[in-house]
């Protein structure tokens, strides 16, 4: 793609895996549902509303939106985690279709925990949220300079906080969090193959790919407006998320337009 990428190194490999095997206990459900039920508990000292809200960054369309000033700040990064995205989707509808594991309402009684928003109990390991955040989180953190990656470490927690999350809303299985986040990474590094076999025509501001998107975000605050994605607590961050896109996208339209009259004014 270009001769400054970061340099890959083999060591990143060995992320996911040493998080599947330490999360071993978890997904294989030693000390079930004492130790859902105790943390769920403990995620008591927040309100719903905070949990809702960093459960929406684990959602594609509340990734989107949270991500939408790197369409003009930094289009390269945005890239980085969208090459992640087909992993993503692959892991999660395998492990969900293959597996058709119980979630914790179908097993605990649900007086015994806070459950927040539809009551599920189908399809839950591995935990679709978390793996969409650590993928996230990943990609974009091993697509930056190495150099520099020491200033986004934040990505990392905050990728956790999003897996903790679906635990402190009675929808996950600390264990379906630990494989989620294992293989999240997973799907941020192959992400990262990917991404780097894109070319310079991928970052042109006036190409269609960019354009393209820009659509896709413009999609994104219809469906951020149009009805709660997981959660009615979610309703008005999904409005200021949305004010946030359309500010991006005017940007972007108005860098466009002054391309395309610079580019008209040298014929």
């Amino acid at each position: 793609m270009r001769n400054d990428l970061p340099p890959q190194t083999g060591h990143r490999w060995a992320l996911p895996v040493l998080l599947l095997a330490l999360g071993a206990p978890l997904w294989l459900h030693r000390g079930e549902p004492a130790l859902f039920v105790a943390i769920n508990q403990a995620c008591l000292l927040l309100p719903a509303p905070v949990w809702t809200g960093l459960s929406l960054l684990g959602n594609t369309w509340g990734v989107l939106a949270a991500t939408s000033p790197l369409l003009v700040l930094a289009p390269r990064l945005l890239w980085a985690w969208l090459c992640a995205v087909p992993f993503g989707v692959l892991f999660a509808r395998l492990g969900k279709g293959f597996l058709d594991s119980p979630r914790p309402a179908a097993v605990v009684d649900n007086s015994l925990f806070r459950l927040v928003g539809e009551k599920l109990e189908v399809a839950s390991m591995p935990s679709g949220h978390t793996l969409t955040a650590f993928a996230v989180a990943s990609s974009l953190y091993f697509a930056l300079d190495a150099r520099g990656r020491a200033r986004f470490a934040w990505l990392w927690p905050l990728a956790a906080a999003v897996g903790l999350s679906r635990i402190a809303v009675g929808a996950h299985w600390p264990g379906d969090v630990a494989v989620g986040a294992g293989l999240g990474v997973l799907a941020g590094l192959l992400g990262n193959l990917l991404w780097r076999r894109l070319g310079p025509v991928y970052l042109q501001a006036q190409g269609w790919r960019l354009r393209a998107v820009a659509v896709l975000l413009a999609i994104t605050v219809y469906v951020l407006l149009d009805e709660p994605l997981d959660f009615a607590q979610n309703t008005l961050l999904q409005q200021v998320l949305a004010v946030v896109v359309v500010g991006v996208l005017a940007v972007f339209a108005w860098r466009q337009r002054g391309a395309s009259s610079a580019k008209a004014g040298g014929l």
